[in-house]
């Protein structure tokens, strides 16, 4: 199947007389993307994916919280005539405190295959700016009178839901588009989601889909995401996989979907490409390091496990194993070497100093959260502490007849990440034992339901909270 054509732009705006007459006016960004799926019944649709940074719009101030409001209007035409188009406001959710999310929204079309002008206009209503504008071409494939495969949908999120009224709903799931095709190394996983169409016109009853990963520019195949699943032959078959990319190094890739039969003929693929940025690894083999006075005379030999293990939470995948491995060797100078190089292949230039700041934050950690079973950087505000960085402002809410002790963390900034969360809570309420127990950063756990997990009596409509999630928790958050 030929590869769809990928509408990708970032529409901005600096509109330098209009932003004369208010210092405080920003300029609106947006993010849109298309995707083409099929329907029985009802055909073939495309639908348009937008995202609105933002910190990018202004908001006004109500009772409830503060809002913006942005006019979309979208049009899809075929020379003179328009064939399909929109035009509504959209409001951002209420914000009741100081972190400013990115919000979404979904428009579908049903189009009959062939080649069209799409034209989009976004204005915010709380700006004198012009609106921004954009138009491409699109080309709408037939994908109901053969064997095809939708386009491939990356998702920001994807929980099970029974609300097909949402814009977000497909097979079950309400999925958060995600947009962007970098994937920094904070992001450990991929999302996808896809749908088959006509399978059912197989002479077999079960079908095979094979995944692979190939470096764009070597076309290498990293063997150990290719992967190969059964499924049923029916009309439509959604599929919806989180693909671990934790080991992927630094670099181009393409992912791809193929279609085979039970004689393995490929019957038809869909690709989806991505850029990726990873960390260092660092290897175990630690002969050829000459260990240096000055960073080995900053630890004694007794702590030198203790700081070994301490890497744990800045590394992944096989770093992680490489960091067990010699701690199961109890050798000091294997341990001291290890450091030593990974800190050296880290930050070359500065690794001494690197390493300096990065004990002086293990021991901070150690001081803050440790408890009396675990050192600090294993509890888990240690590790978000040590992998993420000081948190931009905490919460904290240590006594309640209501709640157990809890803390919100907010992070302005997360690498290419913005306004990310992270709560924490006490519920034995002794030992400083602190659990993760939700956080909206990408590859961490998420728990909807926290403010029900906060609260004593284990409900979410506390008659105590005035309506809020949780008693004051919500609030909070």
């Amino acid at each position: 199947m030929k590869h769809l054509f990928l509408l990708l732009v970032t529409l901005s705006f600096t509109a330098q007389a209009n932003a004369g007459n208010n210092a405080y006016t920003k300029n609106l960004r947006a993010y849109v993307d298309s995707k083409q799926f099929y329907a029985p019944g009802i055909g073939n649709y495309i639908e348009f994916q937008l995202q609105f940074v933002g910190y990018s719009l202004n908001y006004i101030k109500s009772e409830s919280g503060l809002s913006a409001e942005v006019v979309v209007e979208m049009e899809v035409s075929q020379g003179s005539r328009i064939i399909a188009s929109d035009a509504y406001r959209l409001s951002s959710p209420l914000i009741t405190d100081s972190i400013i999310d990115d919000f979404y929204d979904i428009k579908r079309f049903v189009l009959k295959p062939g080649g069209y002008t799409f034209k989009i206009k976004l204005r915010d209503l709380n700006s004198e700016n012009e609106s921004l504008e954009s138009s491409q071409t699109i080309v709408i494939e037939e994908l109901g009178d053969a064997i095809s495969i939708s386009d491939i949908q990356i998702a920001e999120t994807a929980s099970k839901t029974t609300n097909e009224s949402s814009v977000f709903y497909k097979s079950g799931y309400e999925m958060i588009p995600h947009l962007s095709t970098f994937y920094p190394k904070e992001l450990s996983a991929i999302p996808v989601y896809f749908e088959l169409y006509n399978t059912s016109q197989l002479e077999d009853s079960v079908f095979a889909i094979k995944q692979t990963l190939i470096h764009a520019d070597t076309e290498q195949e990293f063997e150990n995401l290719t992967v190969f699943s059964k499924h049923d032959a029916v009309a439509v078959v959604p599929f919806l996989r989180v693909i671990d990319i934790s080991e992927v190094p630094t670099g181009k890739y393409i992912l791809q979907f193929t279609v085979l039969n039970k004689n393995m003929r490929e019957l038809c693929f869909q690709s989806y490409e991505f850029e990726r940025s990873n960390s260092i690894e660092i290897s175990t083999y630690t002969g050829d390091i000459v260990l240096d006075p000055s960073f080995q005379n900053s630890m004694s030999n007794d702590s030198v496990g203790f700081y070994l293990e301490s890497l744990i939470p800045i590394s992944k995948g096989v770093e992680v194993k490489n960091i067990i491995d010699i701690a199961n060797r109890r050798s000091v100078e294997d341990a001291r070497k290890y450091l030593q190089l990974y800190w050296s292949k880290t930050a070359p230039k500065t690794t001494y100093d690197t390493w300096i700041k990065y004990k002086q934050q293990v021991d901070f950690v150690e001081k803050l959260y440790a408890t009396t079973i675990q050192p600090g950087y294993e509890t888990d505000r240690g590790r978000v502490y040590l992998q993420y960085g000081a948190p931009s402002d905490v919460i904290r809410k240590e006594y309640s007849a209501t709640e157990y002790p809890y803390e919100i963390w907010n992070y302005n900034k997360i690498g290419a990440f913005s306004n990310k969360r992270f709560v924490f809570y006490n519920p034995s309420m002794v030992n400083n034992s602190y659990r993760l127990l939700h956080s909206d950063m990408v590859g961490e756990l998420k728990n909807l339901n926290w403010p029900a997990e906060v609260s004593k009596s284990g409900t979410i409509n506390n008659p105590n909270s005035g309506g809020d999630f949780g008693g004051s928790s919500g609030r909070d958050y």
